[in-house]
């Protein structure tokens, strides 16, 4: 990536690599839709698991939920049952920043982002028209990228306006969280579409982040960053909504086909959140004519045991916000980015200074890199803003050593 790093005399390489951590999203077409990233990098979302501890009841929630249970992936292509007009999954549909808004009338109005929302009057729903289930619609505005999702959700004249029980609009820019105790489209107060599996990621060959899954019984209770409980069950041996789950890092995924293999890493890197009450470890997808059914199945060899619930409360920043905590940093450490492009959007963690020499230009998807600071980050002849995020820069000159 053409970095080069600058270090006082007699500092330790060492201190270095505590301080500075770069995290590039490897395929800006599979971990975009519409344009549009899904969340910030450093949010609770996209963050890795793997090597955080376990949570002191993980065993217990993994008997509860199901020890021998199977996972299922609640996806896939054609229709169930076949001829129903219902997409294997919950389908997402994007819109540009054209698309009219109509209005909508929500049952638990006190809890929902008011209308109105841009849904077209075709909109996909989960179940299909005729669906008894929890009929979904989710809608990406593809110019503001703002996520519309809803719950039980009924179009009225031919879409001109729609009912659903509940609502919830995302900015996917931002970090904020829904209002504490107030549900979305999802009974953890979560959005749905950062943790749906996807065809596109799965054929660029990573997920980067955070699956979304189901539990027959949850607590009364809810763990950062969800916001909702769905439950009158009080008992610690129920998993609260928002917990993190992951694969075994022992699980051998040798022997499952490639695509699944996909799948099962970021299980195993990035985990799983509980987002709703439904069947045991039943994984969330968006319906798709690529997936290959016989190949989803592989995912039902896994079972509740080779899960384990994780910690994630050492990340979190405030209670309030989906920002995770940056890596430590070190003051007296130097990043200078020279004679290259970052082509994506990238999440550096500095200390200290950013330099940006001569021919250089730093853009991401959506025009901006993001910097995260540790301690302190100055940045020189660029333009700034007061939330971190940088301009395109070019062409700056290097300020002298």
């Amino acid at each position: 990536m053409g970095l080069s790093l600058h270090l006082p005399k007699g500092k330790a390489l060492l201190g270095l690599a505590a301080a500075l951590c770069l995290v590039a999203v490897p395929s800006a077409s599979a971990q975009q839709i519409g344009g549009c990233a899904l969340l910030p990098t450093d949010s609770i979302w996209n963050a890795r698991v793997d090597g955080l501890p376990l949570d002191p009841a993980s065993a217990t929630y993994v008997a509860t939920i199901g020890a021998n249970a199977n996972v299922h992936p609640d996806f896939g292509s054609g229709e169930w049952p076949p001829g129903s007009g219902s997409p294997i999954g919950i389908p997402l549909v994007v819109v540009p920043a054209s698309q009219p808004a109509v209005p909508v009338s929500f049952l638990y109005a006190d809890e929902s982002d008011p209308g109105p929302y841009p849904i077209p009057p075709d909109a996909p729903i989960e179940g299909g028209p005729a669906g008894t289930g929890d009929r979904h619609v989710l809608v990406l505005e593809s110019g503001s990228c703002s996520l519309s999702e809803m719950f039980y959700s009924f179009p009225v004249n031919g879409g001109a306006s729609w009912t659903a029980d509940s609502g919830a609009v995302f900015d996917l820019g931002s970090y904020a969280l829904r209002p504490e105790t107030w549900t979305s489209a999802d009974a953890a107060g979560l959005p749905i579409v950062p943790g749906l599996v996807r065809y596109e990621e799965v054929e660029a060959g990573a997920i980067e982040h955070a699956l979304r899954f189901t539990a027959p019984q949850t607590r009364r209770a809810y763990v950062w960053p969800a916001r909702h409980f769905a439950s009158s069950l009080t008992g610690p041996e129920y998993p609260p909504m928002g917990q993190r789950f992951r694969l075994r890092a022992d699980f051998d995924l040798t022997g499952f086909s490639p695509r699944i293999q996909v799948i099962l890493r970021a299980l195993q890197v990035y985990g799983m959140m509980l987002a709703d009450n439904g069947s045991a470890w039943f994984l969330s997808g968006a319906p798709d004519e690529r997936w290959d059914n016989d190949e989803l199945r592989e995912l039902r060899a896994l079972t509740g045991s080779d899960f384990e619930a994780v910690d994630v409360s050492s990340l979190m920043v405030d209670p309030d916000s989906s920002q995770i905590a940056g890596p430590p940093c070190d003051g007296e450490d130097q990043m200078t980015v020279m004679d290259t492009s970052i082509m994506t959007s990238l999440l550096a963690t500095a200390c200290d200074e950013v330099l940006v020499g001569p021919n250089v230009s730093v853009f991401g998807p959506d025009g901006r890199a993001r910097f995260h600071a540790g301690n302190r980050v100055t940045f020189s002849d660029l333009a700034v803003f007061p939330d971190g995020e940088l301009e395109v820069a070019t062409g700056l000159p290097l300020p002298p050593e």
